[in-house]
């Protein structure tokens, strides 16, 4: 097997057992030394892709994002006369079922959870030995790059795949619009999911209705 190829197997093995574990013990207690032993690699593995714990779930949450938007595409590939409710309802729909279905996408979807507030800056190894500081390099709090700034990036992506579906793709209102409705999809999801999988469908649907109200006008119809 070439050595690339082993390469992405073991690093796809090492986000699929970060995934895990965060699904099942929460991203605080996440360990890359229980990584390395639930993906079956030396830790020394880990740490050739890793500086700790918050880059691998960084790396995890791009991935969740590319996986989210190759769902989002295969759905509008399979469907082109989709109408503009459809569309709105490809790029939801593909996020419910991630949410729902993927490990650790409830604390980790596109971004890594925010740190405690009170907590101060540390990059000495945990009690298990680990590398696992939980600060970015500021030494502040906060979602991967913040969380307007992953909502921004999702917000992009969305509008590319969009594309097909939309008036002037490259219009600033149209940026704004479609960051808008990010964001209220974001806070209303949360609010949703609050009691875990499946989520509650009335909110969901409440989210749906306004997604069509809002961003459905500017896409084609």
């Amino acid at each position: 097997m070439p050595v690339q190829r082993r390469s992405a197997e073991r690093l796809a093995r090492i986000l699929d057992a970060c995934a895990q574990l965060i699904e099942e013990a929460g991203y605080e207690r996440l360990s890359t030394r229980e990584v390395a032993v639930r993906a079956g690699v030396p830790i020394g593995s880990v740490y050739r892709f890793f500086s700790g714990k918050r880059a691998m779930a960084a790396a995890l949450a791009h991935r969740n994002l590319d996986r989210y938007a190759e769902r989002v595409a295969a759905r509008l590939a399979q469907r082109p006369d989709l109408d503009a409710h459809g569309a709105v309802d490809a790029v939801l729909d593909a996020y419910i079922a991630m949410r729902r279905t993927e490990p650790g996408f409830a604390l980790v979807d596109f971004g890594v959870p925010a740190a405690p507030r009170d907590a101060a800056p540390d990059a000495s190894p945990d009690r298990n030995g680990d590398r696992d500081g939980d600060h970015d390099g500021d030494g502040n709090a906060g979602r991967d790059g913040d969380e307007h700034g992953v909502n921004h990036l999702v917000a992009e992506r969305i509008r590319g795949l969009l594309g097909g579906y939309l008036h002037h793709p490259s219009g600033e209102v149209l940026r704004r619009k479609v960051l808008v409705a990010v964001e209220a999809t974001d806070a209303l999801l949360r609010l949703a999911f609050r009691a875990g999988p499946p989520g509650d469908p009335e909110l969901i649907d409440e989210t749906r209705a306004l997604l069509h109200a809002y961003l459905a006008p500017v896409l084609r119809g």
